[in-house]
């Protein structure tokens, strides 16, 4: 079933697919060549708040959105969510953009898989993919990781009890450990940890099996053949940093830069992720 036309003329839309509950929350800044920005798990489109705004001014279109289970968007009940759906809601949101002309991926973590098997189902539509410490394995995570996802029920029981004021606590010690940036404590800004903590609360419980039920992307990544490039933060507790280098090895037209500290470079070093992607896409 073909989704409504998104309504590009104001900053926020909603788009609705009537057969399921697949409400897409989303922002547009800007008008241009399309780059689609895509979060990671347990997250929401507000993890593009400094980067949109730059590449509007850079006359680029940035469609920022939260995905199934996150954020504003749709969360249908159910205790394990699974990749397809997040796959095909992904795919039915761009079509009802309209676009006129290839887009470029922009995504983190868990965004990483989903722009990866977008590039490869829809090759004609792509122009170009940025990976920031991408999940495409589910080898990547560290053991303890691995064994958790192993048991979806117990581990959604868990995070459906947890109290925001908790999640806050552990975004705020997460930080720390990434380091000091400006002389600060925390790596990350005060903005930063609340919104983190906010949509950790706010994800679907559900989503949070996603990882564990994920096929490995490894065999099908050389045929995702577009320019892409891979960023990551060199002490990444959350995903190996060694399996990002292999990413860059399988893809056909990879190239990479890395940053200190952990997870979420785009957060820590704003500004310098932001210059990076405009020279990125200035070179395509």
């Amino acid at each position: 079933m073909n989704w409504p036309k998104g309504m590009n003329s104001i900053l926020q839309g909603k788009i609705e697919r009537t057969s399921v509950p697949t409400q897409t929350n989303y922002t547009q800044h800007g008008e241009g060549a399309p780059v689609i920005l895509i979060h990671g798990l347990a997250a929401s489109l507000h993890d593009w708040d400094i980067l949109a705004p730059d590449l509007a001014e850079a006359g680029y279109a940035a469609y920022a959105l939260d995905l199934l289970g996150h954020g504003e968007s749709a969360k249908p009940q159910a205790r394990t969510y699974r990749i397809e759906w997040m796959i095909e809601h992904l795919e039915h949101w761009i079509d009802s953009l309209n676009l006129s002309q290839p887009l470029v991926l922009v995504s983190h973590s868990l965004g990483g898989y989903l722009s990866l098997a977008y590039a490869q189902r829809h090759p004609e539509r792509t122009r170009a993919q940025v990976l920031v410490d991408p999940f495409y394995s589910v080898d990547q995570l560290p053991s303890l990781l691995r064994l958790t996802y192993r048991k979806p029920v117990v581990r959604t029981a868990v995070i459906e009890h947890t109290p925001e004021w908790l999640f806050r606590v552990l975004v705020d010690m997460s930080s720390i450990s990434l380091g000091r940036s400006g002389g600060s404590l925390y790596s990350l800004s005060e903005e930063v940890r609340a919104q983190t903590a906010l949509d950790y609360k706010r994800t679907a419980p559900g989503a949070f099996s996603l990882p564990g039920n994920c096929p490995d992307l490894t065999p099908s990544l050389s045929q995702v053949e577009i320019p892409t490039l891979v960023v990551w933060g060199e002490h990444d507790q959350t995903l190996a940093p060694k399996s990002f280098e292999k990413l860059v090895r399988a893809l056909p037209q990879a190239t990479s830069h890395t940053f200190p500290g952990g997870h979420v470079p785009h957060q820590v070093y704003p500004e310098r992720f932001n210059r990076l992607m405009l020279e990125f896409l200035a070179g395509l």
